[in-house]
């Protein structure tokens, strides 16, 4: 094997890498929108992870790319998205506030710290 062929191997090997990483990451908020009792963190799970394997899905196709004019556009795309992603998960999470969705909060009610007395 050449140089060329060793680092052409690794390439692929790193952008399978992300790219599977990116996949766990998107499966894993579709698993927590499937999952998850309420809005907001249906909100969190759907936000949070699908930023993160978006990023990582484009971060595997640059490298795919090498340098060249559509590496430059991932580039773009893929801090566009870094950027938009979170905010418009919180704007949708505070028009939800704003429209009085509650948390649902029935699971844990902690004890108050006077009922808590006679435990220990």
């Amino acid at each position: 094997m050449t140089l060329m062929e060793i680092v052409l191997l690794v390439r692929d090997i790193a952008s399978i890498a992300l790219m599977a990483t990116g996949l766990v990451f998107v499966l894993a908020g579709a698993l927590g929108v499937l999952r998850l009792p309420d809005f907001y963190t249906r909100m969190h799970a759907a936000g949070v992870t699908d930023t993160l394997g978006a990023e990582l899905i484009v971060f595997s196709l640059i490298l795919q790319a090498g340098f060249t004019l559509l590496a430059a556009k991932l580039l773009l795309v893929g801090f566009l998205l870094f950027l938009t992603s979170p905010t418009a998960t919180h704007a949708v999470a505070n028009a939800a506030h704003r429209a009085g969705e509650k948390p649902w909060l029935s699971r844990f009610h902690p004890k108050h710290p006077r009922d808590r007395e006679g435990e220990a």
